[in-house]
């Protein structure tokens, strides 16, 4: 990963910690793939992806949350959870860092799995 993603995804960990969720994995791997961060928001179990685009071009970093991509994230979370005890309260969020120090956006519930 490149220092801008480092960068993206530490602006974004600490975006959620303001917003009251716990950070409890950063960069977990998978068999399928990779989860940016896994946090907790009360008791549900939230799976962050996070997208940094330097401008709005060609749909912008919504955008590039593909299909494939989703499904990638899904099967990535329902490894991470077959090591658990049991299966909390789950959902998929997308943190948005666009350009020219525009606000971050954070989409919960981005999509199912």
């Amino acid at each position: 990963m490149n220092d801008r993603g480092k960068d993206a995804e530490a602006r974004a960990a600490k975006f959620l910690e303001a917003q009251g969720l716990q950070i409890v994995a950063r960069n977990y791997r998978g068999r399928y793939g990779e989860i940016d961060l896994i946090a907790r928001d009360g008791a549900t179990l939230v799976f962050v992806e996070v997208r940094a685009r330097a401008s709005n071009a060609f749909g912008g970093a919504a955008a590039s949350i593909t299909t494939a991509k989703r499904e990638k994230l899904t099967r990535t979370a329902l490894q991470y959870l077959a090591t658990l005890g049991r299966t909390p309260l789950c959902r998929f969020d997308a943190v948005l860092l666009g350009g020219n120090a525009s606000p971050i956006e954070w989409i919960r519930n981005a999509f199912d799995s």
